[in-house]
């Protein structure tokens, strides 16, 4: 029996377009994401460098960007959150017939856009549905490996049998079946999160 679910936040709440950084990107150099981008885009996912030095690292590699481009460039992926999941989402709170935790890959500069987009209040409703709101730059861990999805179990007291992940990458709820935890990856496109009880 299912008791508990953890959700990703892009793709299963808020749209993305993922391809639009690096299309909005194009305009200042790039071609392909280098060992070294990778990096820098993973450290700065991981909380292990601030925004100004995620910025100043991206703008020695393209020095034609100022720090406003780059950012632009960098939220240029965050698209909508529409109201109907996020009316589910609430919904599903008041049932109260789950543990609600949100697990998303993300980053200080999109967190501050999406507050903005979203606006406080909008915000702070969203966070109030989950138990707890996990952000990978703040726990210093992130999809896929799997010390984040231990740490999620161990600090809540979670049973793997009786929670199921939702995310849009294959490669992390590949990660989050290996421990036992029931998942969804769910096809962007195909699917969406309101159809969560027939995948229960």
């Amino acid at each position: 029996m299912i008791k508990n679910l953890i959700l990703d936040f892009g793709n299963i709440f808020i749209n993305l377009d993922k391809p639009a950084t690096a299309k909005a990107m194009q305009k200042f150099g790039f071609t392909s994401i280098t060992p070294e981008l990778d990096t820098i885009f993973k450290d700065y996912e991981k909380g292990l460098v601030t925004s100004n030095e995620f910025l100043n690292a991206t703008g020695q590699l393209f020095p034609k960007a100022s720090k406003k481009g780059l950012t632009d460039a960098w939220n240029a992926i965050l698209l909508d959150f529409p109201d109907y999941r996020f009316e589910f989402l609430e919904a599903l709170k008041e049932s109260k017939e789950f543990r609600l935790f949100l697990l998303s890959n993300t980053n200080d500069i999109h967190i501050e856009f999406v507050k903005k987009q979203m606006g406080a209040n909008k915000y702070e409703r969203f966070k109030n549905c989950f138990e707890v709101f996990y952000l990978s730059y703040e726990m210093k861990m992130r999809k896929p490996d799997v010390e984040i999805f231990e740490f999620v179990l161990k600090a809540n007291n979670l049973v793997a049998q009786e929670t199921i992940f939702v995310d849009d990458t294959k490669e992390n709820t590949d990660t989050a079946s290996l421990l036992g935890i029931k998942t969804w990856n769910l096809k962007v496109g195909e699917e969406d999160i309101t159809a969560l009880k027939s995948k229960l």
